[in-house]
């Protein structure tokens, strides 16, 4: 038996690797990639067969943060030129998330900026979920909204909310490095309030931020440990004008070794291809799909993705299945650029908040 065999056997009994298991994912060669995928796909099919669930942000209220984290185009301060508007309308918003459920997504996220929503912010949001689950019963709600005060988690899950993100981002020992306006424990905490009032919780990490390899090791852990039902791995879009901007550390091979990492650690969960992919994995965003089952469909909060149709395409030259089917969608997508580069970054000028449809 390998190490990979190991560590694989582990996971598909829901065990937690030892952590220098974990680190070993991470410092793999290049010539062990494809092994490494390989036993991450075990683990994937074991739990998720070889469905893929579509989720779609709706960006409800941009820009605009008091917050500082380093990484974000929407924080105090930020000169990236990002869309800035305040909340979204109730029929603007059913309105975007509908355009999603078109294009497949089982799950619709309602995000918004800021440290934390006031209660009539809250109501504001619940009013946009009950109307969308009037339309759309059987399609899942995630709200994302930034700390949350006593009593508000409940309410969003009386209005129909089925799911809260807050994600760790980092470390604990990294996070005053990324944010000083608020400290690791929030994010914990909030994450916690959420699952104690009935939300499923889903929280996850960005890669590229500076971290190391025990960085990286150790939030994996901490997820864990708080147990979400979802983990979205996203990796770092060094926007221009914000303090980590020109910092293109990822490779699409560290990219798959940290999707690896978090499969073996958090083996049932159902880990996100978030924010990022096609910027940093580029050609090898199939191969990804050999160890996540959940990706986001068409664009970001304040960047474009890629077309939603080039997704599904994707997806099934992949050869794995969308959950639930999807509308058929063209089989071409616009090739991959062969190396990063800022021009890359593509601030969103379309979908909520503008006269322009998303890409959905």
């Amino acid at each position: 038996m390998t190490w990979l065999d190991a560590i694989a056997a582990k996971a598909l009994n829901r065990e937690l690797p030892a952590r220098a298991e974990a680190l070993a994912v991470l410092a793999s060669a290049d010539d062990e990639l494809l092994d490494v995928v390989a036993a991450a796909f075990r683990v994937r099919r074991q739990f998720f067969g070889r469905r893929v669930k579509l989720n779609y942000l709706v960006n409800v209220k941009s820009g605009l943060c008091p917050e500082d984290c380093f990484y974000c185009s929407q924080r105090a301060g930020s000169s990236a030129g990002v869309l800035k508007y305040t909340w979204l309308k109730t029929a603007e918003i059913v309105a975007s998330a509908q355009a999603g459920v078109a294009g497949g997504a089982r799950r619709v996220c309602l995000v918004a900026s800021g440290r934390g929503p006031t209660d009539r912010d809250v109501e504001r949001v619940c009013e946009s979920i009950e109307s969308f689950r009037r339309r759309h019963p059987d399609i899942e709600v995630c709200a994302c909204l930034g700390l949350l005060s006593d009593g508000q988690a409940r309410r969003l899950r009386q209005a129909g909310a089925t799911a809260y993100n807050h994600n760790l981002n980092t470390s604990g020992g990294h996070y005053a490095g990324i944010c000083t306006t608020h400290e690791y424990a929030d994010r914990v905490a909030t994450v916690i309030t959420a699952k104690d009032a009935g939300l499923s919780p889903c929280s996850g990490l960005i890669a590229g931020l500076g971290e190391t390899d025990e960085d990286l090791v150790d939030v994996a852990f901490a997820l864990r440990a708080l147990g979400p039902d979802s983990v979205p791995v996203n990796f770092l879009i060094p926007f221009d004008g914000t303090p980590l901007a020109g910092q293109w550390d990822l490779t699409p091979q560290r990219c798959l070794r940290i999707l690896a990492m978090v499969r073996f650690v958090c083996p049932d969960a159902e880990v996100r291809l978030a924010g990022g992919r096609e910027i940093h994995l580029r050609t090898l965003q199939p191969l990804a799909l050999h160890i996540v089952n959940s990706i986001f469909l068409g664009d970001y909060l304040t960047s474009e993705g890629q077309p939603g149709s080039a997704d599904l395409a994707m997806i099934a030259d992949a050869g794995f299945t969308v959950e639930p089917p999807a509308v058929p969608a063209a089989a071409s997508a616009s090739p991959a650029p062969a190396t990063p580069h800022p021009d890359l970054v593509h601030i969103r000028r379309r979908g909520p908040g503008t006269s322009l449809p998303a890409n959905t």
